[in-house]
């Protein structure tokens, strides 16, 4: 599994770590990413995700899990988010159509 948000698409940098005596050795610096389940209101259930808590962040602010995946270009989101607005896209044109 990839260290890479699901919803901003975050990963990992690298970088160099310098001593006082300015040696410098490679390092990682790793996102921080926490398994969240995220509620949908569209889907009724919630959605298990690997997210940073930046992404976490995002999505409270813009109102929720639909309203952020909604509410976003496709070319921002990565792959993971694309099948999920898909997913959210369908059960809302289902629902649209069974109260018309």
């Amino acid at each position: 599994m990839s260290r890479r948000c699901e919803i901003t698409g975050k990963g990992v940098l690298t970088g160099n770590n310098v001593s006082h005596a300015n040696n410098k050795s490679r390092r990682r610096f790793l996102p921080n990413l926490q398994e969240a389940s995220v509620l949908s209101d569209i889907l009724g259930t919630s959605v298990p995700l690997r997210v940073s808590t930046r992404g976490l962040r995002t999505i409270e602010h813009n109102g929720g899990l639909d309203a952020y995946l909604l509410g976003t270009p496709n070319r921002s989101l990565t792959t993971e988010s694309l099948v999920l607005k898909r997913r959210i896209q369908r059960a809302q044109a289902k629902k649209q159509a069974a109260t018309a």
